[in-house]
């Protein structure tokens, strides 16, 4: 079964191009380490009547948008894996998380088991 690492965090747009920067990188080293695929999405039409919207889960700032990002694998234990790779990635080491262009500690993140896929 599918296995799909999910995450929703706020970035400030004036951010945006440095954190389009470090998401090719780090989308080349998933990919490089056997990641199926790897999305990057700037949030466009976030002021929605339906549901919660995204900025008032993760509860952004003036002049921050949300990114909505998702990592495909095989399974679990092949995410597992991969993960592992990556983590032991010297390129991934160089990335200063002090320096991230977003707030790292209201990043959500979480793990999925597809559900449906068509």
């Amino acid at each position: 079964m599918s296995y799909v690492d999910g995450f929703l965090l706020p970035v400030p747009k004036k951010n945006l191009v440095a954190y389009r920067n470090m998401a090719r990188k780090a989308a080349k080293i998933w990919r490089e380490h056997g990641a199926l695929a790897v999305f990057e999405c700037v949030g466009d039409q976030l002021d929605t009547k339906m549901g919660l919207p995204f900025p008032r889960i993760i509860k952004t700032k003036p002049g921050e948008t949300v990114i909505f990002s998702w990592i495909t694998y095989k399974s679990r234990a092949h995410r597992d894996k991969v993960n592992a790779k990556v983590m032991a990635d010297p390129r991934l080491a160089k990335m200063d998380m002090n320096k991230m262009p977003f707030d790292f500690k209201r990043m959500g993140y979480g793990g999925f088991k597809v559900l449906v896929s068509a």
